[in-house]
């Protein structure tokens, strides 16, 4: 099955289910009869979103900024921390036990914290965002290095290539399908810390309205908020996908992924 096919058929697969899920949604609605300020209909939270698009947008542009640098930082960070683990002893001695050992903090605990000394502004979000990407590109990718076809290794030091010619030649392109199982798990991480700090304090951010929709017991507009960070992290997730399938289009492992 070509691409396309396989592109196609995934997306009438996720238009149905869409169209079911609103379906079961709807039907919830009518058969409960809730109040719309608990439950909102989907033609309500529609009319809504489209009533608010000026308002939605500019909040939005502010989240998916935080959310994109917070991504390209932390996959750097992280994509270069992998890589001197794995050619430094001493980084591994020292800085495994400690990587390990952070994610016993919540992250999610850190952000009052984070806005405290980074303040409302965009930054303590795109820390936020960084934070809970950083780790699981440094083990998915630190993992894929060491997961090098030990053969290859082998032979590579009896024809006496240097360890810096055996990373760049061997582990590294071994290791690229592990980093983009990383990647595509930041884009799916990266808008929920966001979401997390402009929770904890911001003025403005899908989170932040959000938060003001919800205390103004406009619950419609909370979930077209919410529908549009959805669609914004699915969009993401399948550009990361393509990218890295692109990548790593050498790869078996690869084209299997979404």
């Amino acid at each position: 099955m070509s691409p396309a096919q396989r592109f196609i058929g995934r997306s009438r697969d996720a238009l149905i289910a869409a169209g079911v899920a609103l379906a079961l949604w709807q039907g919830i609605v009518w058969a409960t009869g809730v109040p719309a300020f608990i439950l909102p209909g989907p033609w309500r939270v529609a009319t809504t979103l489209v009533a608010n698009i000026g308002l939605i947008a500019d909040h939005a542009m502010i989240t998916i900024a935080e959310v994109l640098i917070g991504l390209v930082v932390g996959a750097a960070l992280g994509a270069v921390t992998a890589l001197h683990l794995m050619v430094s002893p001493a980084a591994r001695r020292i800085a495994l036990p400690i990587m390990v050992f952070s994610q016993a903090v919540p992250v999610f605990a850190l952000a009052p914290i984070l806005t405290l000394w980074l303040g409302y502004g965009m930054a303590s979000k795109i820390a936020m965002a960084l934070l809970i990407i950083y780790f699981p590109v440094v083990s998915t990718f630190y993992d894929g290095l060491r997961r090098t076809d030990p053969g290859l290794i082998d032979l590579a030091r009896t024809m006496g290539a240097t360890p810096a010619r055996t990373l760049l030649f061997l582990r590294l392109p071994a290791g690229l399908p592990a980093f983009g199982s990383g990647l595509r798990l930041a884009a799916v991480y990266a808008p929920i810390g966001a979401v997390i700090g402009e929770w904890v304090g911001a003025s403005k951010g899908l989170g932040y309205l959000m938060l003001l929709a919800n205390g103004r017991a406009k619950t419609d507009l909370m979930f077209a908020s919410l529908f549009v960070l959805a669609a914004f992290a699915v969009a993401l997730y399948a550009l990361v996908s393509v990218l890295t399938r692109r990548m790593t289009s050498w790869s078996r492992e690869s084209t299997d992924t979404i």
